[in-house]
Order: structure tokens, then sequence, then C-alpha cells
């Protein structure tokens, strides 16, 4: 993928682009947006656009509810007022008042970031600039919306017939489908208009045939092309050689087979899924590029083609953007590199014999140990971030090493660490330690921060029991020792007090 610079203007490096290399490079910071009337802010975690801000007067809530018909005229006056006594939010007076519901303020406050978010795709001149690192502290409501969708609710809103002309091919131009899988199988929800638009795409026809093609209105076509292509699931075809002769496209039993896996409709995330990513995870190192793509011992060209994209689609990481857990995603990223790889090897005749396995063996080698490094790197930067007690970065540093080293216990015992020291994260950190015994059961220094997480939660009872099995698996463990004398110590005092309550039912 082109490089984009982290700083420049709009005209040059469209938000598009900004934000696909953003997602793909799996980056964590803030992209801030400037014009001589407003500066809007996106922060973005791993890629994902979360939230966004804006000094702009209209992106404020109350204008955004107004104009949403969430709220009336009286009600907002009545709102700006008590707002200008007081320090409170002026989602909070609207609660308060009994204008909305807490459930109507949280999606006020989702359709106010994504109103923000999708405004700035019709700004053509604006100054960016993304800086890397940490995002505010305080808590804020996340987008949970997949780039593919964010970015295709977004362009299709651009009406301006100038910019998609000058932005898109000549009209004589051939467009085909993406080369890229990662492209293609983005997590959109096409409409059945889009859909009838793509079936027309085949690599020959030119963009003129294929509005001529449609049995929509000339820009209303020419609009859905220019989504698909800002998106990158079409790109131009493949030029003639010299001499006049037919440019090599896929065939067309290929495209096909494409055209046919990005119609279907997404399969739902479940239990069965993650264990078959699980599964998949835990033999891409020792299968044959054949037995990767499921194709049999000796697969035809055809059977190769319709397994590759079945199963790109199915591993996916940009599809699955709502997994909690980081570990997953960077699993699925590995598979799909790993099937990536299998297919272009079986495409080639030359390929097919007894050296795929050590080719395959050997590639995957190079990258975990390339991968084994780039983590390394990302938990020295963490425990340096740490020591100056800067733990949200420390909290990306160790999560980041997790990813591409997901097999290492400590690395996620360190992000339980740094997440213990930050406010309401407990639970995260309770979680992150969980992954860690279950990689590292008889470790009783992490059965006894668990513990430890468990006492700062108020529940004794839980600590009592890790810090024992702490014990158990290393008696002279002193910080289990201490943890349960606290624990015990706690405990005697609730007895004292009266205090029949028990432990919690989660971290807070």
């Amino acid at each position: 993928m082109m490089e984009i610079p982290l700083s420049g203007n709009t005209r040059t490096s469209s938000l598009v682009r900004i934000l696909v290399f953003l997602h793909r490079q799996r980056k964590t910071g803030t992209l801030s947006l400037m014009t001589p009337s407003w500066t809007k802010k996106l922060f973005v975690h791993t890629g994902d656009v979360i939230f966004a801000a804006s000094t702009y007067e209209d992106d404020r809530l109350g204008e955004m509810l107004l104009k949403a018909e969430k709220i009336s005229v009286e009600q907002y006056d009545r709102s700006v007022e008590i707002l200008k006594k007081s320090k409170k939010r002026q989602g909070a007076i609207l609660v308060e008042l009994g204008y909305l519901t807490p459930k109507e303020l949280f999606w006020g406050v989702k359709f106010q970031v994504k109103e923000i978010i999708q405004s700035l795709f019709l700004a053509e001149d604006a100054d960016y600039t993304f800086s890397d690192g940490e995002l505010p502290a305080q808590e804020v409501i996340t987008l949970r919306m997949s780039m593919g969708n964010l970015i295709y609710d977004s362009v299709k809103r651009i009406d301006n017939w100038t910019r998609i002309r000058r932005e898109m091919p000549d009209t004589e131009s051939a467009l085909g489908l993406s080369s890229d899988p990662l492209n293609l199988f983005q997590d959109i929800e096409l409409s059945a208009e889009d859909k009838t638009i793509l079936s027309l795409i085949d690599g020959t026809k030119t963009i003129k045939e294929v509005l001529k093609a449609s049995s929509l209105a000339s820009f209303q076509a020419l609009k859905i092309l220019y989504v698909l292509w800002s998106l990158g699931i079409i790109e131009p075809a493949a030029l003639p050689a010299a001499g006049g002769a037919k440019a090599a496209r896929p065939q067309e039993t290929d495209m096909k087979m494409t055209l046919s896996d990005i119609l279907q409709p997404h399969a739902e995330e479940d239990d069965t899924l993650i264990q078959r990513i699980n599964d998949m995870y835990a033999k891409i190192d020792t299968l044959s590029p054949a037995e990767l793509l499921e194709a049999g011992a000796r697969p035809d060209s055809e059977t190769i083609s319709k397994n590759y994209y079945r199963l790109a689609k199915e591993f996916h990481p940009d599809r699955y953007f709502a997994i909690r857990d980081d570990s997953v995603k960077a699993k699925l990223t590995n598979i799909f590199d790993a099937i990536t790889k299998a297919y272009n090897l079986l495409k080639s005749d030359a390929s097919r014999t007894d050296r795929d396995r050590p080719a395959m063996a050997a590639a995957a080698k190079e990258t975990a140990l390339e991968e084994n490094a780039r983590a390394e790197d990302q938990f020295r930067q963490g425990i340096e971030e740490f020591k100056k007690g800067n733990y949200w970065g420390a909290t990306e540093n160790f999560r980041y090493a997790t990813k591409l080293s997901p097999a290492s216990s400590i690395y996620w015992s360190y992000l339980s660490l740094s997440f213990s020291k930050m406010p309401g994260m407990l639970n995260d950190a309770e979680e992150s330690l969980l992954t860690a015994i279950k990689l590292e059961p008889r470790n009783a220094n992490f059965q006894a921060n668990l513990g430890l997480i468990y006492l700062k939660s108020g529940m004794k009872k839980r600590a009592i029991g890790c810090f024992e099995k702490a014990l158990r698996i290393d008696p002279a463990n002193i910080k289990a020792v201490k943890g349960l004398q606290q624990a015990e110590l706690a405990a005697g005092r609730d007895a004292i007090g009266g205090d029949t309550s028990g432990d919690h039912t989660g971290t807070n």
C-alpha cells in the first residue's frame, strides 16, 4: 500500500486514503483536520476511529439533537440556560430534566460522533496532521463501526459532480475488481443498487460502458462507482501489453467467484467461528499450501481460486472489528497472510511440488521471527513508558506486543499490570491476567497478582482463593503471603462490622 504522509492537505491526500492507511497500519493516535472555521479531531485506536471532537458550534450535542428532532427548541433553550449557570454537561442536563432517557442520550452521543466524522468527508480543502500516541484519558462512548462501513456511509454523502469526476479515472478507463483481497472482503453492507453496478465490473468494460449498461441515472451510477472506487473494491484494469496484446487479467471464473463471495451476506460471529479461528491458527505452520486452502492433494485452478476466496472472506481481519479479544484479531491477520501465500504458490504449476511445505514453513518461520522481534521491541517500549508513569502509552505498547506474540504470558501479565494502574480498567486487568494464567497456569506470581486485583475490587473471597492457590504452587511466594494477610484482615474487619454482602459479581 502506498505510504501516506502524516501531515498535509486533503486536496493532495484524500481523507479516505488517510483513514485506510491508518487502518492498515493499525495506528493509534489523533488525526486533526483544520480549516479557518474549525478544528475537528478523530481519535484512532489500532486503526479504528472510535471518537470525534469538533470546535464547530453546529457540531455540539444540543444542536445535533435538535436537528435530529430528539428535543424541541424550548427544551434546547432550557438546557442551555441551565448549562450557563452550572458546569454540567448538556447531555446530563437533558436527562435530569426528563427530556431524554439515558438510552436516548447514548444514541445521541454516537449520532454526534458519526455526524462529525462524516462531515469531514465533505471538506475538500483542510490541513491535517496525525499524532501517534496516547488518546485522551477521559471516558468516551466508543463508536463501534467498521472502517469499511464508516467510509461507505460517509462517501455516499458526497454529491459534488466536479469532485467525483476529478478523483475518478477518465470515463474511457476500464475497471476491474481489486487484486487485493483486503479491499474485496471488507465489512460493508452494500445496497441492492451497489451490487447491481458491481456485477457489471468485469475488467473490460469502461466507466462509460458501465454507465450505459446500468438502468440507473448516469450520475447515480457514477456516484456508486465513486464509492466503490474510494473503498478500493474496484481499481483500474491492467493496461494492454506492448504491441497491442490483450492485458493479462484474472481468469473469468476467478472474477465470477470473487464477485459471488463479495455479494454474499456476512456471517455473524459466534462461538463456532472463534473455535475455527483458534483451530486454524494452531496449525497454519504445519500445513502444506493445498492443506491450508482445504483443496485436496491435486487441486485444479478453479478449486484453488474458489477455496481461497471463501477462506479469504471467512478470515478477513477487518470483518471482525467488534471482537474485543486482541489475540483473536492477531490470529486472523496471521491466518489471512498464510492463506494468501498459499494461494500465490499454488497458482503457479511449478510450485505444486513437495517443496511447497518447506517453502511455506521457512516463510512462516521468518515471519514469526520478525513478529517476535517487533513484539519484544514493543514490550521494551512499554516497560519504559510504565516507568515514566505513562500507563496509557505502556498499555498500547503491551497490547501491541500481545497482538504480535499472543502466546507470550509475560506480555499479557504486563498488560494487566498497566491496566491496573488506570482508573476504571480493573475488568481489563482481570481479563488480561486470566489470559496469562491460561497460558501459564502454574505461575504463582500471576495467581498472586490476580488476587491483588480482586482485593482492590473489594472481592476478598476471590482474592483469598487466588493467594491460596499461589501458595500451593509456591509456598514461599512473598506477594501471596502478604496479600493473603491483607485479604484475611479485611475480611475480618467486615465480619466485625457486620458486612454480609459478600463479594461483588464483577470487577469495576
